[in-house]
């Protein structure tokens, strides 16, 4: 305490802190000094912040400084340290080595193995340039090799053959790229890496889990979309040999989890697929897992446009298929629905709805222009919807449009997609209810205008996220009109002080599912008109523009 007192009179809070850092400094200096002169004499030194136990050799000790540092919370120091503070992020707790001279293979797990989350990670590269050679990952996780995404990277060259293996488990979508000798069974749903030369793989049958379907909040649900493994061989006899050989890469992805849902069809499958696929120009073939045949047969026109080859369901196939290179899962995939992120992607949605518009071949490439004394109409389409959330007075709706100088077209999305994508691209304006048709906006010419009626029941965010931020991203004008309880239908099926109508965030805290059930399945939407006006009157305004 006599201590902390003269420090505190004798020095600043800032000279206390520099002071601090020479002490630490010091501290390392002579225990680095140490290890110098006794190194000789010391064996490998475990590293015990793990939950398992690596050897660690001199080589690595610049990593065991940085990793104490990491504990002193001073972010400025740990970046100096490393010199790569673009490639580091953390959240809990981070245990790296680095080995940037070393090619010995002596630093490795003993209990190799890769679980997701909460559970260890382990892998293990044999480059010997600054590449992460282990990495061990425990709960929440974030480690960056030499780019801004979360992965985990693996790079073995031999005299021979090459195999890479790149795979991201950190972001919203799982999937894993590799090259190589890949041999795909799908009667055991595995991917196996082989190689001929067993010193590159530091264990035995150390293997991955992916779920190839781009929503992974969603993944926990039971059956939600068949789990995939990834596995490191060596080249055995007992190896299943190869039935197919295939000479153009594949993708693997699941049709299953949310794909009936038009607006999940696009966001978690269609768009990252696009993302995934784009850049083989048709040379790749599409391996689907929890294949649904409506849904292929829906989609057809979109696929084809990506791949040139018939669609292999990998499920039911018992041979061997052999492949130089394979995407496991769907890259692409941000936290923003109906978007593609072009700083990590050479595509962005203008080039995926121009990607729809050749596909389909929709003639409307921009929006009318309206001018003064213009006779022509902009066409305005209302999606009335059919079961929740449906208009109950379309017909005054269309009247009300009519007044204004629309031509109004009232048409329900169905199976055919090409059908319904040809009518949307010919309108100038689009509104409808907060849903899932709302996603044909991705046909709309540029410079549309999309209306979204917000439901009643704090559905901002929901409407926001789905529709509201994505239009901005595709080029299209976007208009929100928030409709009153005394729109609502659940008027009708509730008591005034009902906590459904009076305080409907006490529902939202009650969880996603008791919000859906009764904000989105129970309720119909009776329009203002009056109240609505002003809505249609701005988006001709905007056709002015």
């Amino acid at each position: 305490m006599m201590y902390d007192n003269l420090l505190t009179r004798s020095f600043s809070k800032h000279e206390r802190r520099k002071l601090g850092y020479g002490a630490l400094a010091a501290c390392l200096l002579i225990t680095l000094s140490f290890f110098i002169v006794f190194n000789p004499y010391l064996g490998p030194l475990p590293l015990c912040k793990s939950s398992i136990v690596l050897p660690l050799h001199l080589s690595k000790l610049r990593w065991c400084l940085l990793n104490f540092m990491l504990s002193t919370g001073d972010d400025q120091k740990i970046f100096a340290a490393n010199d790569t503070s673009s490639s580091l992020q953390m959240y809990k707790e981070i245990i790296t080595i680095n080995d940037a001279t070393s090619s010995s293979q002596e630093a490795v797990a003993r209990d190799p193995e890769m679980v997701r989350n909460d559970k260890k990670l382990i892998n293990d590269t044999g480059s010997s340039r600054q590449t992460v050679n282990e990495i061990v990952i425990k709960d929440s996780l974030l480690v960056n090799d030499t780019s801004s995404s979360q992965q985990i990277a693996t790079d073995s060259a031999t005299k021979n053959e090459k195999i890479e293996l790149r795979c991201n488990i950190m972001g919203r979508s799982e999937f894993c790229e590799i090259k190589g000798d890949i041999r795909i069974d799908g009667s055991s749903s595995t991917a196996f890496i082989v190689s001929s030369e067993t010193d590159i793989l530091t264990a035995e049958n150390t293997s991955w889990i992916i779920r190839p379907y781009a929503r992974k909040e969603a993944l926990e649900e039971k059956d939600f979309a068949r789990k995939w493994s990834v596995k490191l061989v060596s080249d055995r006899p007992d190896i299943a040999r190869c039935t197919r050989n295939h000479s153009v890469p594949a993708i693997l992805f699941s049709v299953g989890g949310y794909s009936g849902n038009f607006f999940h069809a696009f966001t978690d499958i269609l768009v990252p697929l696009y993302s995934t696929a784009q850049h083989f120009n048709r040379e790749v073939q599409f391996l689907i897992t929890n294949r649904k045949p409506w849904w292929i047969a829906k989609f057809k026109t979109l696929l084809e446009a990506l791949s040139g080859y018939e669609i292999i369901d990998i499920d039911d196939r018992h041979g061997m298929h052999c492949f130089q290179s394979l995407t496991i899962g769907l890259k692409g995939r941000n936290n923003k629905e109906l978007s593609i992120d072009s700083s990590t992607s050479p595509y962005s949605m203008r080039e995926f709805r121009q990607f729809l518009r050749s596909s389909y071949s929709l003639k409307k490439i921009t929006a009318a222009k309206i001018r003064d004394g213009d006779k022509r109409k902009p066409r305005l389409l209302i999606i009335p919807r059919k079961r929740s959330r449906a208009f109950t007075n379309v017909g005054e709706i269309a009247k009300l449009a009519e007044s204004l100088s629309y031509q109004v077209i009232v048409a329900e999305p169905g199976s055919d997609v090409l059908g319904f994508a040809k009518i949307i691209n010919s309108c100038d304006v689009v509104m409808g209810v907060h849903g899932a048709g709302l996603t044909n906006m991705v046909f709309l010419p540029e410079n549309a205008i999309l209306i979204q009626v917000v439901p009643f029941g704090r559905a901002e965010w929901t409407s926001r996220v789905s529709f509201e931020d994505p239009a901005k991203d595709m080029n299209i004008r976007y208009l929100g009109y928030k409709i009153k309880v005394e729109e609502s239908t659940l008027m009708q099926q509730y008591p005034a002080d009902h906590v459904v109508l009076r305080d409907p965030s006490a529902i939202w805290k009650q969880g996603w599912l008791a919000f859906r059930s009764i904000y989105l399945d129970k309720q119909n939407v009776t329009l203002d008109v009056n109240r609505f006006r002003p809505t249609l009157v701005k988006a001709l305004e905007l056709l002015h523009q």
